[in-house]
């Protein structure tokens, strides 16, 4: 299974294959899948059931309706929330306490997409309907409510753009500014 191999590479703290069982991100994962498709099947009473059995075993909250890409790895669970409306792509890393919340009350998509390849540190709160983009980083306890590009690094609160990526767009303000003078 992809999800058990990808936890023994990413997490150097593994010693044995035997160990990986003991993930409360491997079992959620599993849950997930099976509440995901009842609620696919309209069946939400019993998808909400098996979800909140999850999380009541593991810390870790994923809605039946959000979608989870192959590989997603939760590590150090503990106090991840996963809305409803939230879309994460292939082989995105999670750090314990995130929440993929919504910023709004409405019916329709109000959670996040997370691209593939993207780590959320500890902490991180993922508001609303934005777009983080493919291998983003998003530094530890940083909120963010604004979409991020491809590679780009947030950091703080309100989360903020750093490095190259914020240099770059800092140039780009610019010149836009002579231009339209």
């Amino acid at each position: 299974m992809n999800l058990i191999r990808t936890i023994k590479q990413r997490d150097p703290a593994i010693h044995s294959w035997a160990e990986v069982f003991l993930y409360p991100g491997l079992w959620v994962m599993l849950f997930h899948r099976i509440a995901h498709r009842l609620y696919k099947w309209r069946l939400y009473f019993l998808a909400r059931l098996l979800s909140q059995t999850a999380r009541s075993l593991t810390g870790i909250e994923i809605h039946p309706g959000a979608t989870v890409g192959k590989s997603v790895f939760i590590d150090h669970g503990t106090g991840v929330v996963i809305g409803e409306t939230a879309i994460i792509e292939d082989n995105v890393l999670i750090y314990h306490g995130v929440t993929l919340g919504a910023s709004e009350v409405k019916r329709g998509r109000r959670h996040p997409i997370i691209k593939e390849n993207a780590i959320i540190g500890a902490g991180a709160l993922v508001l609303g309907e934005i777009t983080i983009g493919k291998g983003a980083k998003i530094g530890a306890g940083a909120l963010v409510i604004k979409d991020i590009p491809d590679g780009g690094t947030v950091v703080g609160e309100p989360g903020r753009l750093v490095g190259q990526e914020a240099s770059l767009r800092r140039e780009i303000e610019e010149l836009k500014r002579q231009i339209n003078k």
